[in-house]
């Protein structure tokens, strides 16, 4: 039970650095106020409404505003997992030390219990002494 238990806590730790340090980005395509497309690690289809302009025409120098429009959504992961101790102000350094200092005095090791009657059988009952005195606990 303590292993497998162990072991699955391992494992959920593992997939948290993964993701924590897992970067990617999400592509949406609107047509107006619709979504058309959405695309995950890659760039989202266009749905084909797009008015493409001719560099030689006049209307080249007027934008036109176009009804489709494009939304990409970045999510950065952690670029570096070991932090230095230098990198924190000096509150954070008074709690890491503190928090450091109570927990390791938490396992203080307690002087040995000496039993002197740990070497020493008990006697060998030979009659019960109870039943032989008539003496019984109600």
């Amino acid at each position: 039970m303590k292993s497998g238990l162990h072991r699955s806590i391992s494992v959920a730790l593992a997939f948290l650095v993964l993701v924590s340090t897992f970067s990617f980005s999400i592509d949406k395509h609107f047509c107006g106020s619709i979504l058309v497309d959405q695309a995950v690690f890659s760039k989202a289809k266009s749905c084909g409404m797009e008015m493409k302009m001719d560099e030689s025409s006049s209307m080249a120098s007027l934008e036109k505003d176009s009804c489709c429009s494009n939304e990409k959504v970045s999510i950065d992961g952690q670029d570096e997992l070991k932090l230095n101790f230098d990198s924190l102000d000096l509150q954070q350094q008074i709690f890491v030390a503190s928090y450091t200092y109570t927990y390791l005095n938490l396992f203080e090791v307690l002087p040995k219990q000496v039993t002197p009657f740990d070497d020493y059988s008990p006697p060998l009952l030979v009659t019960d002494i109870q039943v032989l005195d008539q003496v019984f606990l109600i």
